[in-house]
Formats: C-alpha cells, sequence, structure tokens
C-alpha cells in the first residue's frame, strides 16, 4: 500500500507540476499584446537581451559542437554505408540523426545549461531582494514584463540555433570530414536535399519553439517559486536544469512518434 501512496503521490504531483506550467503559459499568451508604446519598447528591450544572452552569445559552443557531431556523422555514414551496400541511405541517416533528432535536442540541452539555468537564478535573487515585489506595486505585470519576453525569446534563439546547427553540422561537418572522404561536395548535397522533405525541416523547426517554450517556461516558474531564502536560488535552479531535460526528452519521443510513425 505504501508503494502504491508514494506513486499516486508522484503522478499527483507530476499533474499539478504540468497543469502550474499551462497556467504560466496561458497568462503569458494572454498577456502577449501590448498597446501602449512604452510598454512594448521596454518588452522588446528584454526580448532582444535575451536573444542575444540565449542565441548569439551561444553561437560558438553550438558551432563546435555541430561540426564535431557532423564530422563524426558523415564520417561514419560515407565510409561504412558502401561496405554494406547501403549507398542509397546515407542521405536518410543524416536527415534522421542530424537534423531530426541531434540538432533539436543537442541545441536545447546547450540553452539548458547556458541561459535555462540562468533564469531561475536571475528571477530567484530578484525575488529575494523584493525587487519583483517592488514591480508588482508600481502596477507592473510581472507576467507581461518577466516571463512573457523571455518566453519569445528564448523561442526565436532555439528555432534559430537549431536551424544553425543543422547547417553547420551537414555543411561544416562535410568540410572537416574531407580529410578523410572522397565524395564530392555537389553529389553529397544532392543526396542531403533529395532526402529532406518538407516535413522534417517542419518537425524541427516545431521541436525548436516547443523546446524553447518549455526550457523558459521551466525556468521562469522555479525562478518565481523562490521564496526568501538564499539557498533556495540553487535548488531551483537545479530542479529548473532537470525538469527541462526531462519533458524536453518526453515531448521529442512523442513528436517523433506523431509525425513519423
Amino acid at each position: 500500500m505504501k508503494l502504491v501512496e508514494w506513486v499516486g503521490e508522484k503522478v499527483l504531483a507530476a499533474l499539478n507540476y504540468l497543469a502550474d506550467l499551462y497556467s504560466l503559459i496561458h497568462r503569458s499568451v494572454v498577456s502577449l499584446p501590448i498597446k501602449k508604446k512604452h510598454d512594448r519598447e521596454v518588452a522588446i528591450n528584454v526580448i532582444l537581451k535575451q536573444i542575444i544572452f540565449t542565441g548569439i552569445d551561444a553561437i560558438p559552443v553550438i558551432s563546435s559542437i555541430a561540426l564535431m557531431v557532423g564530422a563524426i556523422v558523415i564520417i561514419q555514414s560515407v565510409t561504412q554505408l558502401p561496405k554494406v551496400g547501403g549507398d542509397e541511405f546515407i542521405g536518410k541517416i543524416l536527415v534522421l540523426v542530424v537534423i531530426r533528432e541531434l540538432g533539436p535536442i543537442l541545441t536545447t540541452f546547450v540553452i539548458i545549461g547556458r541561459s535555462g539555468s540562468a533564469i531561475p537564478t536571475e528571477l530567484g535573487y530578484m525575488k529575494i531582494r523584493s525587487e519583483l515585489e517592488a514591480l508588482e506595486v508600481m502596477g507592473i505585470d510581472l507576467i507581461r514584463y518577466i516571463v512573457m519576453p523571455r518566453i519569445l525569446g528564448f523561442v526565436a534563439s532555439t528555432i534559430a540555433l537549431v536551424i544553425y546547427f543543422d547547417i553547420v553540422a551537414i555543411l561544416g561537418g562535410f568540410l572537416i570530414s574531407k580529410i578523410s572522404i572522397t565524395t564530392h561536395f555537389t553529389d553529397f548535397l544532392y543526396i542531403l536535399i533529395k532526402s529532406m522533405t518538407f516535413t522534417d525541416i517542419l518537425i524541427s523547426t516545431l521541436k525548436g519553439i516547443i523546446f524553447g517554450m518549455t526550457v523558459a517556461v521551466v525556468g521562469c516558474y522555479h525562478g518565481l517559486s523562490v521564496q526568501r531564502s538564499v539557498t533556495e536560488v540553487p535548488q531551483q535552479t537545479t530542479r529548473a536544469i532537470i525538469n527541462s531535460i526531462t519533458i524536453c526528452f518526453i515531448l521529442n519521443s512523442l513528436i517523433t512518434i506523431i509525425g513519423y510513425i
């Protein structure tokens, strides 16, 4: 009975947690229309800062990871598949491994490590220093000026970084792989484009949107969950990272199943 009760408690806690995340997303979407010009400028400023931190500053890390992953996948595909008569599967393997799966999920992991951990830390310290309370006293909607801009900045950055990862992994990885393969670039590009479909691009972009929103919402939720103790900040940050990774893995599996099976 204790095991059943424990499982039941965990399931209810998970459902309540997901309900809170949904509520935060809903409130953010509702607060999206901003009529006053000054308010729009403030929100846009926050979005741009988030894009710079989450997207542009992450380019060096994304580039190095994409180059290494792309080179490894391309070398293994181009050199090993022809040995077993699988030449025609080279393009499909690249699309399957890089564009469908590794591009979105590895990009998301980098974002979680860099920016996903920064949001709960930032909001947590703002909560401890009573900065958020001061904003509320001034009549400022925290969802509109704290949560919503960060979600939009994350989504835009994630989409751009996923596309950038795919391009660097495929094209940059091929250039690095030229030291060990003799395939011509035009032939390689033709095989890749022939194997790629609109569904692959659509689902890869969809993953970027969903993953970016998930990481931002989870980070904001845990940041706002900090109360008064400084020790809560690293605790909530750790929870945000773990929950973001877990939820993104689950969503990645669901999207893949729905899109391709």
